[in-house]
């Protein structure tokens, strides 16, 4: 049939977003302040349609994405940047989905042009009147309050939109968008290059770019994960050609977006050290990225001029529960049941989580360092361990780790199930930002699906496992 064609499934993927998009305008995150006369309210009964609109739309998009990367599976030849151009071109002037954040965005640029310290309050600091005050009013009631997480680059950015659009809902998230964009492109260009592995890009591209999880929360719902990818990945990409130094100076600026993506530092050190060989490579490998990063985040924050305060707010988000979080579920349970007040034992178990994912993290590394794992896809996983210890996760998180995969090994088991994963959690928040209890009940079932899937169908893993890995001076190939 037509529609399991890959043109089909381009249209099918196009449609869907179109409904997405066109349901967002009655059901998407609306502000509360200033979106006359496109982005406001219209009342329960339109907000119900547009939501049903959405969801259907997001069901026809997954399924076109799921039957396109089955297609690309079987060695389909297709054209890939296209595919994704259709299907990102819709939500282009949609309103936020999925997510407020992107009114926190606005808020923290215009409290920077109005001097007040970002990381000491939060958005309910500035006054009518002030830049971003429209978007204070729409930040959600977990942030209002809340100093910022992000590095000073990106409130750098922040600024730099808040400032020529004078605060202005629509224009500064279109603004904001324009970045999203930027980010994405930036993926693209870093996955193509580093090659998805031995199954080729356009399957990376589907996984990592055409992902309707990185296209809802990051073109729709604009956040700034996605940035922190696109910069961080093509570090990677730059130390994978030789390019070490260059590389990490880009971590070092996805680090002042989001913290992250330091975790990549410790894979370039593992090329870097295979690279030069011996103790002096080891020692290269573990200092040197580290004090170029450092250098270019200090340089950053010097620049900016907003302080060193993002050192101390890079918890502040670990205060909020979120059920996606396992430590914080599991530390909630044992503290309710074991005491009347749960938070010490919540806090001990989100810490020792932590430690865990930095254990996995330490044996990826290891391994990848000895030549058993290619460095960036043990990365990837790493970022997904990272994200399923953490002690907040929300649904885009699982992005961090997926590009980075689909990158190095998109046709691998791991792959497959980053898939399903992504499938499962791009249902688990409303357009209107909200996670209601049917969010997860929808995420459950396609979760079960794709598993069943997985089983009955399953990729072969890659034939290399270390693609990307220099060989060591004074080695030969067998």
């Amino acid at each position: 049939m037509w529609v399991f064609s890959a043109s089909g499934c381009r249209w099918l993927g196009a449609a869907g977003s179109l409904a997405v998009a066109v349901g967002g305008y009655t059901a998407g995150t609306l502000p509360v302040l200033g979106g006359a006369p496109l982005w406001q309210p219209r009342g329960s009964a339109p907000a119900t349609a547009g939501a049903v609109l959405a969801y259907l739309g997001l069901t026809l998009l997954l399924a076109a994405w799921w039957r396109y990367g089955v297609l690309l599976a079987r060695g389909l030849r297709d054209g890939v940047l296209t595919t994704l151009l259709c299907w990102a071109a819709p939500l282009l002037l949609a309103p936020p989905l999925h997510s407020a954040d992107v009114y926190s965005y606005i808020a923290q640029g215009g409290m920077v042009l109005e001097g007040h310290d970002v990381y000491g309050a939060g958005p309910s600091v500035l006054a009518p009147g002030d830049l971003g005050a429209e978007a204070a009013a729409s930040v959600g009631g977990n942030w209002t309050d809340t100093p910022a997480p992000y590095g000073p680059v990106f409130l750098l950015l922040a600024e730099a939109v808040v400032g020529p659009t004078g605060g202005e809902i629509v224009p500064a998230v279109l603004g904001m968008r324009l970045i999203a964009l930027g980010a994405l492109a930036l993926i693209v260009v870093a996955v193509r290059g580093l090659g998805g592995g031995p199954a080729g890009p356009a399957g990376a591209l589907w996984l990592a770019a055409l992902n309707p999880l990185l296209l809802v929360h990051v073109v729709g719902g604009l956040h700034n994960d996605g940035l922190m990818i696109g910069l961080m990945l093509s570090g990677v990409l730059l130390a994978v050609r030789g390019r070490w130094v260059l590389g990490c100076a880009l971590i070092g600026l996805a680090m002042m977006v989001k913290s992250p993506a330091a975790v990549a530092l410790l894979f370039v050190g593992v090329l870097v050290a295979r690279r030069d060989g011996g103790v002096r490579g080891v020692v290269k490998g573990l200092v040197l990225p580290g004090l170029v990063a450092g250098g270019v985040a200090t340089g950053a924050t010097l620049a900016a001029g907003t302080g060193f305060g993002w050192l101390g707010t890079q918890s502040v988000a670990g205060a909020i529960h979120t059920p996606l979080s396992l430590t914080s579920d599991l530390g909630l349970a044992l503290g309710t049941l074991f005491g009347d007040d749960p938070d010490p034992v919540k806090g001990v178990v989100q810490k020792l989580g932590l430690l865990a994912a930095l254990a996995v993290i330490a044996a990826l590394a290891w391994r990848a360092w000895r030549g058993r794992i290619d460095p960036v896809l043990g990365l990837g996983l790493s970022l997904v361990a990272l994200v399923a210890l953490s002690p907040m996760v929300q649904p885009w998180y699982l992005l961090w780790g997926t590009v980075v995969v689909a990158a190095a090994a998109w046709h691998s088991r791991a792959g497959q199930l980053l898939a399903v994963l992504s499938a499962a959690l791009a249902y688990e928040t409303a357009p209107s930002g909200h996670t209601p209890w049917y969010g997860f009940v929808l995420a459950g079932g396609v979760l079960a699906l794709g598993l069943l899937w997985v089983r009955r169908d399953p990729w072969p893993a890659a034939a290399p496992t270390a693609a990307h890995l220099p060989r060591p001076e004074g080695t030969r190939s067998r």
